[in-house]
């Protein structure tokens, strides 16, 4: 074994980690990218911590991200996500991370990827390779970088910083080509461990597939810690999770689904309610109009995934859809509730000509910061 390096930036954007690469510095071989993805966050490791790595042991904290020039006349830069496994020798490309959207844009005019005013608001258009869908970055820059400060506070992040406002156009639609990948807002599983289960499959940013708490057992203002000690209730969101990609045409069979962990997320829902946060505070009903909780790659989330975030939104706008049923009547952006507190999401959907629902847009604020950057250092044959 011999000791390589390659240019990289380490970067937070909203709520999760990711080393970042330009493209030109990485082969073209996608085999030969994953080994060097693998070895720099140490995966695969089966004691979960990823310690000989930059990875930090959990889904949220073990990603990748490659931005390089586009390859599409309507985008600034091309930006592909790569979720590590921490267990396994895999890194799924089947899904976009939301919140390590909000550091592309900084990332690409830091980089020089992009030219943007030495003051004033950048405009970065990011085409996600993952979803083929366009994402428009818009934030405060001074001396042509991201601003260094701002008064956006992240519940889940300590401190403030300056506010990246993510639109994502036109997210429906982002692996299957339609909003309603099955063609109903609510559709009726036959799952092993779990009997009949009601569930809304959509497909905005991400697909997703959404339970009510109460058919799973559950309040939904559960932490996230008890319910990783529940091992039957993470058994049973496996399997409805693997049932509806299959119903969803993400996998052919339940063995391709098991080979595809990052999509559908599966997240159980419920009206407002009042729930503790892992700071300790506790949200009141009246300062949200729906609550998740939310499972990432077989793991409890911490606070709820951008993309997973949108498509709640945009569900919660599809009347028919359990979203919907438990959501309160908002005509406005609508507040998620989750475990590290809450999220602002605006979303919007219309018919088209043939009478189907389709989303407009999603629209939600994060922040970034870049953390360092150098050569990041990996053990290669």
């Amino acid at each position: 074994m011999q000791t390589k390096r390659v240019r990289a930036v380490f970067m937070r954007g909203g709520t999760s980690k990711a080393v970042m690469f330009q493209s030109q510095d990485l082969p073209a071989d996608r085999r030969s990218r994953d080994a060097i993805f693998l070895a720099v966050m140490g995966s695969p490791d089966r004691n979960g911590l990823q310690l000989d790595g930059m990875g930090g042991g959990i889904s949220s904290l073990s990603k990748v991200c490659i931005v390089g020039p586009p390859t599409r006349p309507d985008a600034d830069v091309d930006y592909t996500f790569g979720q590590v496994s921490v267990d396994e020798a895999l890194v799924d490309y089947s899904g976009n991370c939301g919140n390590m959207s909000a550091a592309i844009g900084p990332f690409a005019i830091e980089e020089g990827l992009v030219i943007a005013p030495a003051h004033g608001e950048a405009v970065v258009r990011i085409h996600n390779t993952n979803t083929g869908k366009i994402i428009v970055a818009r934030f405060p820059v001074s001396s042509g970088a991201l601003a260094a400060g701002g008064d956006l506070a992240l519940d889940g992040v300590a401190g403030t910083a300056a506010p990246i406002r993510l639109e994502f156009i036109e997210p429906g639609g982002a692996r299957t080509g339609r909003l309603l990948p099955t063609g109903s807002a609510v559709d009726h599983l036959d799952v092993p461990g779990a009997g009949g289960i009601a569930v809304s499959c959509v497909d905005a940013a991400n697909p997703c597939v959404f339970v009510a708490a109460a058919d799973v057992g559950k309040t939904g203002a559960e932490a996230p810690d008890a319910l990783e000690r529940d091992a039957d209730f993470l058994g049973r969101m496996e399997q409805i999770r693997l049932a509806a990609s299959v119903r969803m045409g993400l996998a052919a069979d339940i063995a391709a689904a098991r080979r595809i962990p990052s999509i559908p997320k599966i997240a159980m829902v419920t009206s407002p309610l009042a729930a503790r946060t892992l700071a300790g505070t506790v949200t009141d009903p009246a300062d949200m109009d729906i609550a998740i909780r939310m499972i990432s790659v077989g793991q409890p989330h911490r606070a709820v995934p951008i993309t997973g975030a949108i498509c709640l939104a945009v569900a919660a706008r599809v009347p028919g859809t359990i979203p919907h049923a438990a959501a309160r009547a908002v005509s406005g952006p609508i507040r998620i509730a989750h475990p590290s507190g809450t999220i602002l999401v605006d979303a919007a959907v219309s018919e088209d000509r043939n009478g189907d629902i389709k989303a407009d847009y999603g629209a939600v604020y994060r922040t970034a910061r870049r953390l360092f950057e150098g050569a990041v250092l990996y053990r290669a044959p």
